[in-house]
């Protein structure tokens, strides 16, 4: 009975959070194939262990977690880090043809984005581009709202000089 409701409750999830985990495990890995692997990782994990899920917040915020940690178990470890050094020597011929294809303004900017750290990456996807409150990002990454604010002003600084020879309306309020 337990694993006809795990099942559908899997599939629930799967059809309402999918999209947004790949989103947001992209934004950390910033590799489609990894992110997806990951998703698929958090499902797993979720149907195995369905008994164990609480519900003491919502289920799109205990995959997001369980999301993000599995993106950075994944950096931390040596595929990717070996897949880094690999990338490095094929990326020089692709690199020449993106700089031509990346000169839309979303691009540089979506791409100047994914150069942060990843401790401002984060608060910068959730912030703007999910376009959650202070305190949800504050939640969703177990910090304090003054550090989700302190890392936004930092990240906006390090966008700012990425940036410099480019007049965006964004960041020129700040």
């Amino acid at each position: 009975m337990d694993r006809i409701l795990a099942d559908q409750k899997l599939r629930l999830a799967m059809n309402e959070h999918s999209n947004y985990l790949l989103k947001i495990a992209y934004l950390y890995v910033k590799d489609w194939p990894a992110a997806e692997d990951i998703v698929q990782d958090v499902f797993l994990k979720f149907y195995q262990e369905f008994e164990r899920f609480e519900e003491r917040s919502s289920l799109k915020t205990y995959l997001t977690r369980m999301t993000i940690n599995k993106c950075k178990d994944y950096l931390k470890s040596w595929r990717y880090r070996k897949q880094i050094i690999t990338n490095s020597f094929s990326n020089q011929t692709k690199k020449a043809r993106n700089r031509i294809i990346e000169q839309d303004e979303k691009l540089e900017l979506a791409d100047s984005v994914l150069q942060l750290p990843l401790k401002y990456r984060e608060v910068v996807v959730y912030f703007y581009f999910e376009e959650l409150s202070v305190l949800e990002v504050a939640h969703i990454l177990s910090i304090s709202d003054n550090t989700v604010k302190t890392r936004l002003r930092k990240a906006r600084a390090l966008l700012k000089i990425q940036l410099k020879d480019h007049q965006w309306e964004v960041l020129l309020d700040e």
